[in-house]
């Protein structure tokens, strides 16, 4: 799994009051490491660029937990998540047609 999927699941498990403060934080760091920048004590650019990200991600859930589109992504634990891929793989196998052929 890549490092974005990793957290966008991560910010998936938060509740919305946890998000929100996350977000709050994000934007206070974002705003400190530009004022960096500007005083020239910055080295790393792509700290403002991954904080940007990691708000617009944040964002991203939240509007679409508003609208109706994102849920809260539930704990599964160990012994269950196998299961569920298995059930959704014999699924997704029962459901291919069968190929004939039209005369």
């Amino acid at each position: 799994m890549s490092k974005h999927a990793t957290t966008m699941t991560t910010f998936r498990d938060h509740s919305d009051d946890e998000l929100r403060a996350q977000l709050a934080t994000n934007r206070d760091e974002l705003f400190r490491l530009q004022l960096g920048q500007y005083t020239n004590q910055v080295t790393s650019t792509a700290l403002l660029q991954s904080k940007r990200r990691d708000i617009a991600r944040i964002l991203t859930i939240l509007n679409g937990r508003t609208v109706g589109i994102e849920k809260q992504a539930e704990k599964k634990s160990a012994t269950e998540a196998p299961a569920a891929a298995e059930a959704t793989d014999k699924k997704s196998k029962a459901k291919k047609p069968s190929k004939k052929k039209a005369e």
